[in-house]
């Protein structure tokens, strides 16, 4: 409520030093004698806060008179809405993954549980600010009745689940506000950054998940925070690269080689990549569509492939390679979409994407070094590593030994046994295990429509495989190198045996800048062939790619490489997959039943602060539409009138390992 309408709620003053001369001037403007104690009366949280309770009696112009006179000390002056009248604030807010268009969140509002419950676990300690006394180790007991407490002057409790980028924003903007000054991030693995991960190899750094900024100019919130740490290099930042329009499509490779050991035409090459391309645009189309036939991406790619057949006049050798070579441009759509086939990716949400200038840009010395940047500005003490958690359970009012009296809405159990009561959590794991343990992560489980989105939003693996070696066969201006399989075709459905040709799947290799004393090509794999290549040895698969290499250059002497390092995103047990993407037979509506409160009426929801639980989907998304770092902050705004204060969204990308854009809502960062 603003100051300056005094209905039914209180006006609450702060002790300053020249309290007194303004009684005075209270009693001469408003023409009547008032003492101190009848006018003031200190509250409950401490002497520094008072309460005028006098207004009650007061007429109309005497409170607009008071608030005049009180206008130039704003500081003084603040709202209190009556606990019957504040909104729920949530327990429980999810969010981590996602290529998914729309910003999307769960809530749920749940009345507690009758009936007691009670469970003797370890319970982990907060950090505990200034002034406060050691918590020493007791017990949580799970029961349900009570009141959510929070001991004078502290604050609530918040837990952030996961340490990616995700994670570590929401731990940020947390940590900017003085009400959140008990906050822990519970990171499942030894490292912060999730499918943020730079490592140093070759004489260099290489980035095993995200690669590129995508859309690197003033809207996109990823790009607006490199600036700002000072990540990017002097061509990145300048306005000229800021305007480039690439349409969001990967650019044109600097020589195309087919598996027969020969040469592809660049002009054939930029001719299928203009038709393709074209037809990608199309889909954007079919937004509004009430219906779209076909339901798939890839169904309406190659209808229309078909169609454009018919005016083809070559010979049928030149067709063949034509459909190659849209074979392959299919193959980089998966690696940019996360997913194995675009017959797997909805038709009309896929217009929903939109795309930023900028000509895609890199992080001179990794892209971890944001993460880092986000870390130091966190306090100590406040990331917990190797804290995988186990289950998380938002269903019923916790306590603690440590902190007789209060009681907590979620606990969250690590798989060590150690649980931690917090009022409030930020859940921000990767979609893909969200699906892997859905059956257990929550108690009691997600309601339905909850779970069958989950199930039914896509989410893919894309990986990347680094090869070193001593002498770059490739020209010394090449930037990407394509490989075409001749015997490939975008309308052929059937596929070959993974462990003879898992290897054609491979997009290609881009040329990484040259090392000390090493030169290293990064190829990309998507979908169940990419899953297949991580179940192979190291030998195995540098075995296959050495024959590849030698293929398609039509040189059987070419060196093999002399080491090679590959991510494996879907064998990562806390990541399950690179990044997800709305698939067939769900939408972005979706998203919309995930924002859903329940119960959906609104009824039995607790009241006052904090309140009932909330699960809320802040995914990372690697495709998003961009959110500016510029705009008010809800957490702010909301926090000032005792609302729901961990209901906003988070604007960080997190970006698996291969083609993912950060910004766009074709937000992609390879």
């Amino acid at each position: 409520m603003k100051v300056g309408s005094c209905s039914s709620t209180g006006l609450e003053l702060r002790r300053r030093r020249w309290q007194m001369p303004l009684f005075s001037r209270w009693q001469m403007l408003l023409g009547r004698r008032l003492s101190p104690s009848d006018l003031l009366t200190p509250r409950h949280r401490g002497p520094r806060a008072l309460e005028v309770k006098a207004l009650a009696r007061a007429s109309e112009a005497e409170k607009r008179l008071l608030l005049r006179l009180l206008a130039p000390f704003p500081r003084l002056l603040r709202t209190r809405t009556r606990p019957e009248q504040a909104s729920r604030p949530p327990a429980l807010s999810l969010g981590g993954d996602g290529r998914l268009q729309r910003r999307h969140r769960w809530i749920i509002h749940r009345p507690l549980r009758a009936g007691p419950r009670t469970s003797e676990r370890p319970s982990a300690t907060f950090p505990r600010a200034a002034g406060d006394s050691p918590e020493p180790p007791g017990t949580t007991a799970m029961q349900s009745g009570g009141r959510q407490a929070e001991a004078p002057g502290r604050g609530p409790r918040v837990l952030v689940v996961g340490g990616g980028i995700a994670g570590l924003g929401a731990a940020q903007r947390l940590c900017r506000h003085p009400a959140f000054s008990h906050l822990r991030v519970l990171e499942a693995t030894a490292r912060a950054g999730g499918r943020i991960r730079s490592e140093h190899s070759f004489g260099g750094v290489v980035e095993v998940g995200a690669h590129w900024i995508h859309g690197p100019s003033q809207g996109n919130p990823v790009f607006q925070l490199a600036a700002k740490y000072g990540l990017l290099g002097e061509k990145a930042l300048s306005e000229e690269n800021q305007l480039i329009e690439t349409g969001g499509h990967v650019g044109l490779p600097s020589v195309s080689y087919a598996s027969s050991g020969v040469s592809v035409s660049l002009e054939l090459v930029a001719e299928m990549a203009s038709l393709f391309y074209s037809l990608i645009d199309q889909t954007r189309e079919f937004l509004q569509a009430a219906e779209t036939t076909p339901p798939s991406v890839g169904e309406y790619l190659k209808e229309k492939i078909r169609q454009h057949m018919a005016g083809w006049t070559e010979d049928e050798e030149t067709k063949k390679l034509k459909l190659a070579i849209l074979k392959n441009l299919f193959n980089v759509e998966c690696c940019v979409s996360g997913t194995h086939s675009m017959d797997l990716v909805a038709l009309a949400p896929f217009g929903e994407y939109t795309v930023l200038p900028g000509l895609d840009c890199t992080f001179p010395e990794g892209y971890q070094g944001l993460t880092d940047c986000i870390m130091a500005s966190l306090p100590k003490d406040v990331m917990v590593f190797d804290k995988p958690v186990k289950t998380i359970h938002w269903n019923g009012s916790f306590r603690e030994a440590s902190a007789p009296g209060e009681t907590f809405p979620v606990l969250v159990e690590c798989e060590d046994g150690d649980c931690f009561p917090a009022h409030h959590v930020v859940v921000t794991v990767p979609l893909g295990f969200l699906k892997k343990h859905l059956d257990t992560f929550f108690e009691p489980p997600l309601p339905t429509e909850k779970v069958e989105a989950i199930r039914k939003i896509g989410f893919g693996t894309n990986n990347k495989i680094f090869l070193e070696f001593e002498e770059p066969f490739w020209e010394p201006d090449c930037q990407h190198i394509q490989v075409v399989w001749e015997d490939m075709s975008p309308l052929e459905d059937t596929a070959p045996e993974l462990q003879d040709a898992w290897f054609k799947k491979l997009i290609g290799f881009w040329v990484l800048p040259p090392f000390q004393a090493s030169h290293v090509l990064c190829g990309f794999i998507a979908g169940l062939e990419s899953e297949f290549m991580e179940t192979l040895s190291d030998e195995d698969v540098l075995r296959s790619l050495t024959q590849v290499l030698r293929r398609v250059t039509g040189n059987p002497q070419l060196p093999a490489p002399r080491s090679m390092l590959r991510s494996c995103w879907h064998s990562a047990p806390y990541t399950r997959g690179s990044y997800s993407y709305v698939a067939v037979g769900s939408s972005g509506d979706d998203m919309d039943w995930l924002a859903q409160p329940l119960p959906s009426d609104g009824k039995g929801a607790q009241r006052g602060f904090p309140g009932g639980s909330v699960v809320e989907n802040l995914p990372a998304m690697q495709e998003t539409r961009a959110q500016s770092l510029g705009q008010e902050d809800p957490l702010e705004k909301e926090i000032a009138t005792h609302s729901s204060i961990l209901a906003w969204r988070i604007p960080w990308t997190e970006e698996p390992g291969g083609l993912q854009s950060v910004g766009s809502q074709r937000v992609r960062h390879d």
